[in-house]
């Protein structure tokens, strides 16, 4: 597999305005507004947001890029799950802000927002752990439901340092051996949202169940593992078994200009329950029977 580096710091490698190239030369990522957090092997930032396969479009690879215009698939989700567009307050001021206002808000659990939610390990692991909790508070303080939010890109395979190199020094774009591991959309991907999902399920106050933010490439093959959308029945009314496929990707209409990130829209939505998406991912489309042996005959030359 090949690709190139689509974007660098928050924007386009193609972008060559002061704005971007002073991104990257103090490494800072433009979504939060603080140093990047990408990395290579040997700890050097790498600052790729975005990478383009030489036959596909971009794809987002940092999950911080989903992060964007302040955080708003907090928002998006928010809404959707509280029927309200209430204020986002970091966890650790919430309470109190309900009760000077007297009004309800969203209290954020999550990185970046007072901290993530900690939760009773099971066996020495925190694997039901989510990114994101939302939890909804009256105009006293008191809990009165949550909605967790799980947010996934893709890992990649091969190498994009030369491209690295080339677009630090010299802002230019060359072709890399970096891929995509699609391999972990079955293998990483759906067995944790399927756990997640069915954790979440149990809580009583969760009653919208589990959002899965991704962008649109890997939700594409997520869905054809699933054997497609149309496998997973929708379900109009979020409950304590949701499971809600938030889709976002780079705004299609949006028309580049050099200092400016390119936004990001919802490409798609969809809400089904936990218990279909593990029955698709249950049942496994076989290959036709004797493949191993036709190979076989046929590197044998028989």
């Amino acid at each position: 597999m090949a690709g190139t580096i689509w974007e660098f710091f928050g924007y386009r490698a193609e972008d060559t305005s002061d704005t971007a190239l002073e991104a990257a030369h103090a490494e800072r990522c433009p979504i939060i507004g603080q140093r990047c957090e990408k990395t290579f092997n040997d700890g050097v930032i790498s600052g790729v947001c975005t990478l383009k396969p030489m036959t596909t479009g971009p794809v987002i690879c940092c999950p911080i890029r989903l992060y964007a215009d302040n955080y708003k698939i907090l928002r998006d989700v928010a809404v959707r799950a509280f029927d309200g567009d209430y204020d986002l307050i970091p966890r650790r001021d919430a309470v109190a802000w309900s009760k000077t206002e007297h009004k309800p808000c969203v209290a954020v659990f999550g990185k970046g927002w007072g901290g993530e939610l900690h939760l009773p390990q099971k066996m020495g692991t925190g694997s039901y752990f989510v990114d994101w909790v939302l939890a909804k508070l009256n105009a006293t303080g008191e809990l009165e439901e949550f909605v967790a939010i799980e947010v996934q890109t893709i890992d990649t395979t091969g190498n994009y340092r030369n491209g690295y190199q080339a677009l630090k020094v010299d802002r230019e774009i060359v072709q890399t051996t970096a891929g995509l591991n699609w391999e972990n959309v079955s293998k990483r991907i759906l067995p944790q949202l399927i756990y997640k999902g069915r954790v979440l399920q149990r809580e009583e106050l969760c009653r919208k169940g589990l959002f899965f933010v991704c962008p649109k490439p890997v939700s594409e093959r997520i869905m054809q593992r699933l054997g497609g959308v149309d496998n997973l029945s929708r379900y109009a009314a979020l409950q304590p078994s949701s499971l809600t496929f938030a889709v976002y990707n780079h705004d299609p209409d949006y028309e580049y200009n050099d200092g400016e990130l390119v936004p990001l829209s919802e490409a798609f939505s969809h809400s089904t329950i936990v218990q279909q998406v593990q029955e698709a991912f249950n049942n496994v489309t076989l290959p036709e029977e004797n493949v191993y042996r036709t190979a076989i005959l046929k590197a044998l030359g028989i």
